[in-house]
């Protein structure tokens, strides 16, 4: 990821996600243009009115000149005709002619003056026009004056943060995350675990999901070159120093539990761990500095009477030993007895290479280890449980540190006994540590568990309904939301599944990616050879040398490369930059979506890596909604500062 937030990382402060703030002074509607305004004109009505007004006023002239015309020409004709008076017809012409001279000037005066009333008119239009784009540039002046200032308004809005941190303060011990998919969890992990990593924490995950959730944060911390140290089990056992350094007592009840922890849920399998530790102690006893796990199973298989004790496979047994084990157990040892050293036998025997190649490797903040998928299902059983009951055997002997220093964060914590998760939390609460436990569905006994002692509760997406109805009725049906289009966006991108694409560097050679190849080489050669040249040369003597060559060379070469794992992945860091980056304008991708109302429909639906966090506040309980994205760290708009309203 690359820029970051403005403000500082808290080293008292757990950080689970984001919250969108309202921010202030929002810059309201866009100013919208002046709408274009309809300049007057000279009516074309107006002037036909004015024509049709003069044509009316002007008729009886026209009349008038059209007798005079008329009599003028009678007088005319009259004149020429015969026996007319010559006097007469002159006066008749003359007057017709007055009567026409004077509708003429009559019909002139009118004409003019409807010619005047039309300039006047278009004059007055120009002088108004004149004033209406006066006043439409002024319009368009004061428009553009506020958009300005809008634009401005508009920026700063959009500069100043609106992503706030979700925290945990540091007094609280634990944190339940119920429901989620593996793509939530794996972005929830990477928002925890970053900013302790950064703030010089430590961090310890331990995945039991085997859907590879720490991928992202793998991949984080290898790019920032924090060197993680990563187990893959079995395949990294022998490498695995968890409880190495246990003394015998310790090592006899992690076992016990790790046996007891993994019988849970078989037919058959209650087992007693007390009884169960007190015969393992006595194994160990027996066993004294020799001890080792492959010892401790052969002699189980001796108890059991499994095999012929010179066949043991797991860690041939002395004939003193056997004598020594004989003896303390007795011959007869009974039924129950050999019992018990099967069942024992059967579950503790995926631990037989824990420790045996232990390598110097540097120390590192970061530590991950899981069960791989590829293993057994009751491998993989045993594993887990000896991870987490082992970790809390080390925290029950480590000193008390200060407040989530150390960071424990266990993916899958469902299928665990709860007895075993109660143990784990006590210890981490003891030694100071901060504990993530995650489960994937809310049961019975999980559901009892949820926010018991100093904790906080995040739910996340509940896909059964029973999950989703008991998680409703914990938060409140009262409570509204607003999920943001940013978070509803990245939701429709990132798919619902996670890969373990890991590399394991603990060990030399060892790498995890999804080919495997095995090569022997060897190879040898001879070779015999015989040249006698002879050189000449025009002013010199004849020389020649001859010489025997013989060389025999062999090499055997022999590299193994063992590779397994899957490679799959999520996308929600590139879908937090595509959608960012396909937005006309950072508003729009903080804007608000859609308000919900806690129930059981859509906590069955909300985004991956939304939750909904229960905390104790100020005001005591708080319930919010938060965004567990960690690419949002990224965003301009996001702040380490604290909300305005905390």
């Amino acid at each position: 990821m690359s820029g970051g937030p403005r403000g500082r990382l808290r080293a008292d402060a757990i950080y689970l996600g984001w919250q969108q703030a309202a921010a202030s002074a929002e810059p309201g509607p866009m100013p919208q243009p002046p709408a274009p305004a309809a300049l007057d004109e000279v009516s074309p009505q107006w002037l036909a009115a004015q024509r049709r007004e003069q044509a009316l006023l002007s008729r009886p002239a026209w009349l008038a000149g059209a007798a005079g015309a008329t009599v003028a020409a009678g007088g005319a004709t009259a004149g020429l005709a015969a026996g007319f008076p010559g006097g007469l017809a002159l006066l008749l012409v003359a007057g017709g002619a007055a009567v026409m001279g004077a509708c003429a000037r009559v019909l002139l005066r009118s004409e003019r003056a409807l010619r005047t009333g039309i300039r006047a008119e278009h004059e007055r239009v120009e002088h108004v026009r004149a004033v209406q784009e006066a006043e439409l540039a002024a319009r368009r002046e004061a428009h553009a004056r506020s958009y300005r200032d809008w634009q401005q308004r508009d920026a700063a809005f959009r500069r100043q943060p609106q992503w706030y941190p979700v925290t945990l303060p540091a007094a609280v011990s634990r944190l339940d995350v119920a429901g989620g998919t593996l793509a939530g969890w794996s972005a929830l992990l990477t928002m925890i675990a970053a900013p302790r990593l950064a703030a010089g924490g430590e961090v310890t995950v331990l995945d039991l999901t085997e859907g590879g959730v720490a991928r992202d944060l793998l991949a984080l911390a290898t790019a920032q070159g924090l060197g993680p140290l990563t187990w893959v089990l079995p395949g990294d056992l022998p490498r695995l120093d968890l409880g190495v350094g246990f003394g015998p007592e310790a090592l006899a009840d992690v076992l016990a539990l790790t046996s007891a922890a993994a019988t849970v849920g078989e037919p058959g399998g209650a087992a007693d761990p007390a009884r169960d530790a007190a015969l393992l102690g006595r194994i160990l006893d027996v066993l004294g500095d020799r001890a080792s796990l492959g010892r401790l199973v052969a002699a189980l298989q001796a108890l059991g009477q499994i095999g012929a004790p010179g066949q043991l496979s797991d860690g041939p047994l002395e004939p003193a030993e056997l004598t020594a084990l004989s003896a303390t157990f007795g011959r007869g040892a009974g039924q129950l007895l050999v019992e018990r050293a099967w069942a024992l036998e059967a579950r503790l025997r995926a631990l037989t290479t824990l420790g045996t190649a232990l390598t110097t490797a540097p120390p590192s903040r970061l530590r991950l280890a899981w069960p791989d998928r590829r293993g057994s299902a009751v491998g993989n059983r045993v594993l887990a449980s000896y991870l987490v009951v082992g970790l809390t055997e080390a925290l029950r002997q480590a000193p008390p540190g200060q407040p989530w220093q150390q960071t424990i964060c266990v993916l899958g914590a469902d299928r665990l006994p709860g007895d075993v998760l109660d143990r784990l939390s006590d210890a981490a609460e003891t030694a100071g540590a901060g504990l993530v436990l995650a489960y994937r569905s809310v049961p019975a006994p999980v559901r009892e568990r949820l926010g018991r002692g100093n904790a906080a509760v995040a739910f996340m997406r509940l896909g059964n309904a029973d999950d989703a109805k008991a998680a409703a009725d914990q938060i409140g049906t009262e409570h509204r939301f607003v999920i943001s289009q940013l978070t509803d966006t990245i939701g429709v991108s990132v798919t619902d599944t996670a890969g373990d694409s890991y590399t394991s560097t603990v060990g030399v050679s060892d790498s995890v990616a999804d080919s495997g190849s095995v090569t022997l080489t060897a190879g040898r050669s001879r070779g015999r050879g015989r040249s006698r040249p002879v050189t000449f040369a025009p002013f010199a003597e004849g020389s020649g040398t001859a010489s025997r060559d013989a060389s025999s060379s062999a090499a055997v070469s022999d590299s193994r490369s063992v590779t397994v794992g899957i490679s799959e992945s999520t996308s929600w860091g590139w879908s937090t930059s595509r959608a960012v980056g396909t937005s006309t304008s950072q508003a729009g991708t903080a804007q608000r979506s859609r308000e919900f109302v806690v129930e059981q429909h859509e906590l069955q639906h909300l985004p991956p890596t939304a939750l909904v966090l229960c905390r104790s506040g100020r005001a005591g309980r708080e319930v919010l909604l938060a965004d567990a994205n960690p690419a949002i760290m990224t965003l301009p708009t996001a702040t380490l500062a604290r909300p305005p309203d905390a």
